[in-house]
């Protein structure tokens, strides 16, 4: 995104203003956005993204989502060196 914003400038073209800044502990604030917390859902913020498919077009979109889904896949299906010390003995 971050070569998209210079090539395209796309808050200055769609006349985007940035939020109020917030005041308080956003720590704890339960009302504002955030970004996505897993890999998965990540890839589905960019595919659905309008700002990247303009900036790049639907084939690299597309190709880097998919790309991206098969990393999560992997690695949801890797035993880590983690779970091989802890569960080892247990089971």
């Amino acid at each position: 995104f971050s070569i998209a914003a210079g090539k395209r400038l796309a808050g200055i073209e769609q006349q985007l203003e940035p939020p109020d800044p917030y005041e308080g502990d956003v720590y704890r604030a339960d009302d504002l956005p955030t970004v996505p917390a897993s890999l998965e859902e990540a890839v589905a913020c960019f595919r659905a993204s309008d700002t990247a498919r303009a900036a790049f077009g639907d084939a690299v979109v597309d190709h880097y989502a998919r790309f991206h889904e098969v990393e999560a896949q992997a690695f949801r299906a890797a035993v880590t060196d983690w779970e091989r010390a802890r569960y080892f003995e247990r089971i």
